[in-house]
């Protein structure tokens, strides 16, 4: 195992606070000083959402799955996937659930969906959208998430030179009361900058020290090999993966909690490099996810492209609500049932996006986890 230093359950005192920045760059910022380490939460419980099998869904299912091209199976992609592994430690979330997630910072309306739409709204949309998927896939129990945006990559240095703001504990310790209140799961997403993962995940220790904290790191915003976050696409490599792994799996042994998920974006080769050199380990369970945009068809092709060939544990998947948006034409017939600004940030429910069925009938491996920004 990795040396790590000692875990100790209090913050660094930190400079900076909560930045909202677009996908590319920072257009607002609201400092949010970390206070001190948050109050020891109580026992959470899951609880995943199932659906029963429904016989009347077969004819809506395959209206609904038309222009998606059904993943043919090839014995490459076979010897590939499933990847062998350790074996599964008890509360492991992977693979008998998949974990559905809504995207973003509380105090942006630039970053996703969780800050976009008022909180209520955004829950019940969370959980409604878990419910279609548990309905899609009645094999698998869903776990709704809160993917929360903590270290979020700026296009200036800052006071420290990072190029990144680190998001106030009483934003983390808000957002994480929704998902324990509820029994879902969170993630801290870390955009590190000019910064490290190392140095990014220590401040985080409190909140990772809970039962239902996840980590997700995205190399898009990792300046390893310098430049601007935003004017260019960032890189990690396996080393990195491997730190933060044994820095879960180490919490995960100290203070004896269930098996961690790490998820890692992407949505170019380069962003993750060596991926054959990444440990796995049962304490830590390791998820790729393709985090690219466009249409259908054409994030078929980078899964296919950038997650199938390269196999490391489990694969991920994401949908913008706005960005894939396939454009439709008025001449068509096509008009939106909701108002246009709605239509244009979160969309209607109606508008062109991958549904579950098509994610599901489309993509190979199977993703295990479905993000929504």
């Amino acid at each position: 195992m990795m040396p790590f230093a000692p875990l100790l359950l209090v913050l660094l005192v930190p400079l900076l606070g909560c930045g909202e920045t677009s996908r590319a760059t920072s257009a607002e910022r609201t400092v949010a000083v970390r206070d001190s380490a948050p109050p020891a939460p109580p026992r959470w419980t899951p609880k995943p959402i199932t659906a029963r099998p429904d016989p009347r869904a077969q004819g809506d299912t395959v209206s609904r799955s038309s222009g998606i091209r059904p993943f043919a199976l090839t014995a490459a992609d076979s010897a590939r996937w499933p990847v062998p592994g350790p074996a599964q430690l008890p509360g492991a979330m992977l693979p008998d659930h998949r974990i559905i997630a809504y995207y973003g910072n509380t105090r942006s309306t630039r970053m996703g969906i969780l800050g976009q739409i008022p909180r209520d709204s955004m829950l019940a949309r969370l959980e409604a959208t878990a419910v279609s998927w548990a309905k899609a896939d009645t094999t698998r129990k869903v776990m709704p998430a809160l993917h929360l945006i903590v270290t979020v990559a700026q296009a200036k240095p800052g006071p420290g030179g990072k190029y990144r703001l680190r998001t106030g504990d009483s934003v983390i310790s808000q957002v994480a009361s929704w998902a324990e209140e509820r029994g879902w799961i969170m993630f801290l997403d870390v955009q590190t900058g000019h910064s490290t993962v190392e140095a990014e995940l220590q401040p985080l220790l409190p909140f990772l020290a809970r039962p239902y904290v996840h980590l997700a790191l995205d190399p898009e915003f990792a300046m390893t090999q310098g430049g601007v976050p935003g004017k260019r696409v960032g890189t990690l490599d396996a080393k990195h993966v491997n730190y933060a792994s044994g820095f879960l799996a180490h919490l995960v042994d100290s203070l004896e909690l269930p098996p961690k998920v790490l998820i890692v974006h992407r949505f170019k080769q380069r962003m993750l490099t060596n991926y054959d050199q990444i440990k796995l380990d049962p304490r830590v369970q390791i998820l790729i996810q393709m985090d690219g945009f466009g249409t259908a068809r054409h994030k078929q092709d980078a899964y296919r492209l950038y997650i199938v060939p390269e196999p490391v544990q489990y694969a991920g998947f994401k949908i913008f609500y706005k960005n894939d948006r396939t454009p439709r034409a008025r001449s068509q017939g096509y008009e939106p049932s909701c108002p246009e600004a709605v239509f244009w940030s979160v969309g209607c429910g109606d508008d062109g996006l991958m549904t579950p069925e098509q994610v599901l009938s489309g993509l190979y491996p199977v993703p295990l986890y479905v993000q929504y920004q």
